[in-house]
């Protein structure tokens, strides 16, 4: 059976990266969430896509020019205006609280490959086992000189690379740095790509995969999960 990840929560519907979405992905029957994480200028873990709060926020800046405090004041209610007031920037203990309460799976993408967080892998980690949730998470990113760091800090918590294009025998890459994901723009998730990597005991969760089509492909390819902003609709198609 394929995961069903709500990328960002159910962006497609919600305000993304808040905990309207991820609710929202869990009660669609989403079996894990996708999230990323940046620092704040006073070290506290948010959860926030882009480097500044512009997009996503009735604010401006850097998310590492704000303290926690003041970041939690913005609406991230985004082009969603039936949801402002309600959509605000979450901690990540506040989305680790929840998770441990609901059993939810993790996929927390790390933010660190415009910005060098200082520290963000073992911030992070430590949460993780604060919350006991080394065994529902796996940490992903684009910086995979931080996935290694990752590994280092913590043997035990699984690892995922995330990629946009073709790369030769990924299966074989990810397992040189520790990791045991594939995380994959869906365009270079070819099916051979998919059978090679998952009979390598590696998993593949493509990105982000929001087609009819292809989430049917995906699902008859036996492909390990993909992370969808329609979480809801891939549920659907998964219970056909």
């Amino acid at each position: 059976m394929s995961y069903i990840f709500g990328h960002r929560g159910a962006a497609g519907n919600y305000p993304e990266n808040t905990m309207l979405s991820f609710i929202a992905a869990r009660e669609a029957g989403a079996d894990g969430i996708e999230l990323d994480v940046q620092m704040t200028k006073d070290g506290e873990l948010v959860v926030i896509h882009d480097e500044t709060v512009d997009r996503t926020t009735n604010g401006t800046g850097f998310v590492n020019t704000f303290t926690y405090k003041e970041l939690a004041k913005l609406d991230a209610s985004y082009s969603y205006t039936q949801y402002q007031g309600k959509a605000f920037i979450p901690s990540l203990v506040e989305v680790l609280e929840w998770a441990a309460e609901s059993g939810v799976l993790l996929n927390i993408e790390l933010k660190n490959g415009v910005i060098d967080y200082l520290g963000i892998e073992e911030k992070t980690i430590e949460l993780i086992y604060k919350y006991k949730l080394e065994n529902n998470v796996f940490i992903s990113s684009f910086n995979h000189y931080s996935l290694v760091d990752c590994k280092q800090i913590s043997n035990e918590i699984e690892t995922a690379i995330l990629y946009m294009e073709g790369l030769y025998k990924p299966w074989e890459y990810a397992a040189s740095i520790g990791a045991t994901g594939l995380h994959p723009h869906y365009i270079a998730a070819r099916k051979e790509i998919i059978t090679q990597a998952q009979s390598s005991g590696i998993a593949v969760r493509p990105f982000t995969v929001n087609e009819k089509q292809i989430m049917k492909q995906l699902i008859e390819s036996g492909c390990t999960a993909f992370i969808t902003d329609y979480p809801e609709l891939a549920v659907s198609l998964r219970e056909e």
